[in-house]
């Protein structure tokens, strides 16, 4: 099941993952250089996809994805650099919309 949370409009849920993975459009060797994916929903809100296991991951994006593992604290800063307006937990992407 997918979850959202409207970034910086709603507090995290207190049953929200402590960390995340978060699916980025490359590999990186530090984590300020990560990209993360994002897309905009039909509403045209950008969206901020993130896992809350490695396996759900893999799941919803592929096996081979690039992916950063950021505690939620991380969320907010993340989310002022990058302008996302939602975080979506757990989505599945279809094969024909991955960039795998």
């Amino acid at each position: 099941m997918s979850e959202s949370v409207e970034a910086g409009q709603a507090p995290i849920p207190p049953d929200f993952p402590p960390v995340v993975y978060v699916p980025c459009a490359e590999h990186v060797e530090e984590i300020a250089d990560a990209r993360p994916v994002m897309r905009r929903t039909k509403e045209g809100k950008l969206a901020l996809f993130v896992y809350s296991a490695l396996d759900r991951l893999h799941e919803g994006c592929g096996s081979g994805h690039p992916w950063i593992l950021l505690p939620v604290q991380a969320m907010d800063p993340l989310q002022q650099s990058q302008g996302f307006e939602l975080i979506l937990l757990d989505v599945f992407i279809p094969p024909e919309y991955r960039s795998e």
